[in-house]
């Protein structure tokens, strides 16, 4: 009998390979919502080329509405690689291909058995339309159980989400009144004050009798357009090298000088204020703490004795 869609010579003998519905089952995957397999897999079974099977496809195109055939689109192909490891999916059988694969539903299954005109088609055809029902019937006799599964795993999902939440609301360093930083926990205190330096939406107030260049290296955290007041004792280790090196990269800072304060203060837009145990410089090296203080009447009066 003559092939008039130029399909390679296909191998009558059914005997040589037997395709088990199981193995066929391998093959189909949900894409669009719709049970499908893919034209290298069906060539495969067909023993086929892949090209020339597509190539009898368009050539009765008509036959072939998007319910029955659909090509993948690159987001399809790279969460099918992602998900599985099948021989039509490796880079290795399938990386050299210049176009995207085509996906057969079951009744696009049932229509390429009439196109390629072979006993072998149509009996291997009738393998994959079983393996398509054994799939659907399996989906709907556990859908129950898949329908319980996906509540869990919603549950499951808001759990975690509240506990981020509440994880996210104990880590934030806004909602911290109190904390006491111990001998050691260097890189914990210098996040927490950096944390607390990029609150800052338009001024630092800084009072603190001993600031150096590593005090400097912790406000350039600041977020940009944020004004830095420093008040310090006049014997300070900053220069007005210093400083100006500060300004040109960060502005604006200004560094002044009282004798009025023993203990550091760190005031944030002149709405909330720190007490912090050490200088923010040596923060981590001995046992500290920063507390939050809410009065705003305090903040005041700290702001007009500067």
């Amino acid at each position: 009998m003559s092939n008039e869609n130029n399909i390679a010579p296909i191998n009558e003998d059914l005997n040589v390979v037997k395709y088990e519905v199981e193995d066929i089952k391998q093959k189909i995957y949900t894409i669009r919502g719709k049970q499908v397999i893919l034209d290298s897999d069906i060539a495969k079974l067909y023993e086929v080329e892949t090209k020339k099977l597509n190539q009898a496809v368009k050539r009765n195109i008509e036959r072939f509405p998007e319910e029955f055939c659909f090509q993948l689109n690159e987001i399809e192909m790279k969460n099918l690689r992602s998900q599985f490891v099948t021989s039509s999916l490796n880079k290795s059988n399938y990386g050299g291909r210049r176009y995207l694969p085509y996906a057969f539903t079951e009744q696009g299954v049932a229509m390429l058995s009439t196109v390629l005109h072979s006993d072998k088609a149509i009996k291997v055809s009738i393998s994959i339309m079983k393996a398509f029902t054994e799939m659907r019937n399996f989906m709907i006799t556990n859908s129950v159980i898949f329908e319980r599964l996906t509540n869990v795993e919603y549950k499951l999902l808001e759990h975690d989400k509240k506990f981020e939440e509440v994880f996210n609301q104990f880590q934030n360093k806004e909602n911290v009144k109190q904390k006491i930083f111990f001998d050691g926990q260097v890189y914990d205190a210098f996040s927490m004050i950096i944390d607390l330096i990029k609150k800052a939406k338009n001024e630092i107030v800084l009072i603190d009798n001993y600031v150096d260049i590593d005090t400097l290296n912790i406000l350039s955290k600041k977020n940009d357009k944020v004004n830095v007041e420093i008040y310090t004792k006049s014997n300070t280790k900053l220069n007005v090298n210093d400083i100006n090196k500060f300004n040109s990269q960060y502005p604006k800072l200004e560094v002044n000088y009282t004798e009025v304060f023993h203990d550091r203060f760190l005031i944030l837009d002149k709405k909330c204020i720190y007490h912090i145990g050490a200088s923010i410089k040596d923060v981590g090296k001995k046992c500290f703490g920063i507390t939050l203080i809410k009065y705003e009447a305090i903040i005041k009066d700290i702001l007009d004795r500067l």
